[in-house]
């Protein structure tokens, strides 16, 4: 008796258009949160989520002269910075690269040779 009354619910022409509509509404769900829903605070690259120390270096190094944006990754071994990576978008000069490494060397208190800088 139930599987004729879900047949006669289906053929109902209304019925049909608002399960569509409910199914497409759904798949639109899904796709804006996968490709269009980002965090302002945390941003990713492959899976990476950088900490709140990247975050604040990141910020420090930006305020240099001739710098631009920064992205950093810190490697830590048992919870101390052993060495940085750097990527900037400003202009490319030795004297950019070396007030990069002096700052996040220092920031971080690690040697400076332990800091790779690169230009985005």
């Amino acid at each position: 008796m139930k599987k004729t009354n879900l047949k006669e619910l289906l053929r109902n022409k209304t019925v049909r258009i608002v399960l569509i509509c409910l199914a497409a509404l759904l798949l639109l769900i899904a796709v804006w949160r996968v490709f269009f829903v980002k965090d302002q605070k945390t941003y990713s690259v492959n899976g990476y989520v950088p900490t709140e120390l990247e975050l604040r270096l990141s910020a420090l190094l930006s305020q240099i002269e001739g710098v631009g944006q920064t992205t950093v990754m810190i490697g830590e071994e048992k919870g101390s910075p052993v060495n940085a990576v750097v990527i900037f978008s400003g202009a490319d000069g030795f004297v950019t690269r070396m007030r990069v490494i002096e700052v996040t060397a220092n920031a971080l208190a690690i040697d400076p040779n332990r800091v790779l800088v690169y230009p985005a």
